[in-house]
């Protein structure tokens, strides 16, 4: 099944020059490095045909080499997950649609990936898709969660690290956060990769803004799985010690 005529991909973008946390990706977690907690998890994914780590950085493909996974090198100069998993997917040209999973999601669920590959999959009119999660009002408020508006058939409106929409009358908010799992048709994936960043992309830090700023539209996938990422030191205790005790 894991072979290079794959229909669907997984790729886990694990960038070694993290400006937050050193050496992200080989950081320790339960036993295991980040980046392998964040492998197997997108490794038990029914509907991913093959899943394949991009790395920058010969530590961190000796890690993945090392657990069995398989990894692919990538350039140094790649300046987003995006870009790099567009420059990955360029060696797998049957694929029909590829999943980026963010190799700093150790507690991803397997059927949240799938939901974002399943989406894909039924409807071929989907260029990008997005994995979210309904958001309470502290992640509303934690900048380091990025929330995300739709319009009523689903697409992105606008996302940000401010609390959209604002609560002048919260009893009509509903807030979303964006979940570190995304899919492409691999057409997208390449255009997306060769834009240039936006103003509003480098303001907020936020990828899918060069993608909305551009006109292209994101089709949301809203799952009932919540889960964190190790975007900071507070979540990587937080999950240190959930994986300590078994959790996932």
């Amino acid at each position: 099944m894991q072979d290079r005529r794959a229909k669907t991909i997984g790729i886990i973008p694990a960038r070694l020059a993290s400006t937050r946390l050193l050496h992200k990706p080989l950081l320790d977690i339960a036993g295991k490095s980040l980046v392998q907690r964040s492998w197997e998890q997108a490794l038990q994914a029914r509907l991913l045909d093959k899943v394949v780590v991009a790395v920058d950085d010969e530590r961190v493909f000796k890690e993945v080499t090392s657990f069995g996974g398989e990894a692919m090198m990538t350039s140094v100069e790649c300046q987003t997950g995006t870009d790099r998993v567009a420059e990955a997917a360029r060696h797998f040209p049957e694929a029909e649609v590829i999943v980026n999973v963010q190799g700093d999601q150790p507690l991803v669920p397997p059927q949240a990936i799938d939901e974002v590959a399943k989406a894909m999959q039924e409807n071929p009119e989907i260029e990008i898709s997005n994995l979210v999660a309904k958001a309470s009002r502290e992640d509303a408020e934690n900048p380091s969660v990025v929330k995300i508006v739709q319009d009523r058939q689903g697409f992105a409106l606008y996302c940000s690290r401010s609390p959209i929409p604002y609560p002048r009358n919260e009893e009509f908010c509903s807030w979303y956060k964006i979940m570190d799992v995304y899919g492409f048709r691999p057409a997208a994936l390449q255009k997306i990769a060769a834009l240039p960043p936006t103003s509003l992309e480098k303001a907020e830090s936020v990828e899918q803004l060069r993608i909305l700023e551009h006109g292209y539209k994101i089709k949301l996938v809203e799952t009932p799985c919540d889960f964190i990422g190790v975007n900071t030191p507070e979540d990587l205790e937080k999950v240190r010690a959930l994986l300590s005790h078994g959790e996932s």
